[in-house]
């Protein structure tokens, strides 16, 4: 008797179902293990293998939400080699298995790579991709039946496949619930009450023009901008956690959360700001941030002779390269912090501990999830680094409009202009605006609050009707202003003066 081929519909059916039961139990096994999932790892990997301008397209078109995108294009991706893995398989099983096997291996791979491991995760996916592949193909394939077998044949296919969507979210949503870690919930709110407490330096009044249309002078947490390489937010806990501070030393040093909590502990008000942040963009938040100071820890360690950057390692491998001279200064005010804004570091901002450095781009200072620190030369290369970016990142003076919007209708006559203005560790001297290219004229500042923080500004122009662009360019304190030049993020940041076009009505 001559085997049918399995309807095409079905047949899509059967390799999104074992594709769905593969990434299900590679979830579950992940979450019992500790470790990220088959879908974090090949991502991660993605992450790291993606050329430098397809990263930076990827971050100015999706912002923080560029992982987002990623997420869901990986997710396309491998629906559709489910979906053509049974396409493969409408006569034998094998071609969709051999298709959802390599693809598994794949996974395989990437966990290899990954400094977070997870190789039994994603072999996991593997064997249940295939024997579910395997099953359901067995399951559904017709034979010649007689018309009056049809439905039941339809039948079974709907009960097996509403079994296997169960089993798969079930064992999905119980991996995600262990890997977003009720350990590491339990474990911060823990953190709130062994953190020291300290003053933190007040915010004087007029440090802001919210009403104008300049942010607030600190950054929510939950606003606070995210730009790091981590796919999946790594689970840390305190009481898990170690520092091995270590290289060119004479003392090395091996820290717990307890330990390093004994330390000295200050509260600093810190602007930071992303590499990746073109002129006039929006990755630069402000938070007070509480920790040990660096120089503290590299003091009682003693720094030998020739060493030249603190080479910085995240749990999830990420790594960075901090010149030695900027921490060591006596005013830098570089932190290992533990706390923001009046609350333990939130998990996604490094819990539970990160690095702070102000007046340094994140990418070479801002280490987050903190496990290793090494005194070493530059000679060893960090991430960003290998990829092309600079060794070293000052943060350069910018400044940016927040009012009006681009491409917005304002009433013409007085029209108020509002933004910020950013020289980290140099502070801001003054602010300019002008309108159709014409005469500079002064900006208002808000209050001083710190040369390591941004400063609100605010001018009113007597515009009249019709399309304008106003522009406006920074000062620092050491009375060198801010470049007209535009230039690319690569290597070691944006320039240029922002400029915003709107149109007054009469």
């Amino acid at each position: 008797m001559t085997s049918l081929p399995i309807p095409r519909p079905r047949a899509a059916v059967i390799g999104l179902l074992a594709t769905a039961a593969a990434l299900g139990a590679g979830h579950l096994v992940a979450g019992l293990a500790a470790v990220p999932s088959p879908f974090v790892a090949v991502g991660g990997a993605l992450v790291d293998l993606t050329p430098e301008p397809v990263k930076e397209l990827a971050i100015a078109l999706f912002g923080t939400a560029d992982k987002l995108a990623l997420q869901t294009g990986m997710a396309l991706v491998i629906a559709a080699l489910a979906v053509v893995a049974g396409l493969l398989s409408r006569l034998r099983w094998w071609p969709g298995a051999v298709v959802i096997g390599l693809f598994g291996m794949a996974g395989v791979a990437a966990a290899m790579s990954r400094p977070e491991g997870g190789v039994l995760a994603s072999l996991t996916s593997v064997v249940v991709g295939v024997a579910g592949f395997w099953w359901l193909h067995g399951v559904t394939r017709p034979g010649a039946e007689a018309p009056a077998e049809v439905d039941a044949s339809r039948r079974k296919f709907l009960i097996t496949s509403s079994l296997v969507v169960l089993g798969a979210s079930a064992a999905g949503i119980v991996g995600g619930i262990l890997q977003r870690g009720a350990g590491v919930v339990s474990s911060r709110l823990a953190a709130a009450a062994r953190i020291p407490k300290v003053p933190e330096p007040p915010v004087p009044p007029g440090a802001d023009f919210v009403a104008s249309g300049t942010p607030a002078f600190l950054t929510p947490n939950r606003d606070f901008y995210r730009i790091d390489t981590a796919l999946a937010v790594p689970q840390l806990r305190a009481e898990d956690w170690r520092l091995r501070l270590h290289g060119m030393v004479r003392s090395e040093l091996e820290l717990t959360y307890d330990d390093l909590l004994q330390r000295r502990v200050e509260a600093r008000q810190i602007t930071l700001t992303c590499v990746s942040n073109e002129v006039g963009g929006p990755l630069i938040s402000t938070a007070t941030f509480v920790g040990v100071p660096v120089r503290d820890l590299l003091l009682e360690a003693g720094v030998r002779p020739g060493a030249q950057q603190l080479f910085t390692t995240s749990v999830d491998g990420y790594t960075a390269g901090t010149p030695l001279d900027v921490l060591l200064e006596p005013d830098r005010g570089a932190l290992l912090a533990v706390g923001m804004n009046g609350e333990p570091l939130p998990t996604e901002h490094g819990f539970p501990v990160r690095m702070v450095v102000p007046g340094l781009y994140g990418y070479v200072s801002a280490t987050k999830w903190l496990v290793d620190a090494e005194v070493t030369t530059f000679d060893r290369q960090h991430y960003w680094e290998r990829r092309g970016w600079a060794r070293q990142a000052p943060i350069k003076t910018e400044s940016r409009i927040d009012r009006p919007r681009p491409g917005r209708t304002v009433p013409a006559g007085p029209v108020v202009l509002a933004g910020i203005a950013w020289a980290q560790h140099t502070g801001i001297d003054r602010v300019e605006v002008r309108a159709d290219g014409g005469e500079w004229q002064p900006a208002e500042l808000a209050a001083d609050v710190s040369r390591d923080t941004w400063r609100m500004w605010r001018a009113t122009l007597d515009l009249p009707p019709g399309d304008h662009v106003v522009e406006c360019r920074a000062t620092d304190r050491s009375g060198k202003p801010q470049t007209p030049e535009r230039r690319s993020v690569i290597p070691d940041g944006a320039t240029g003066w922002h400029a915003v076009r709107f149109t007054c009505t009469a």
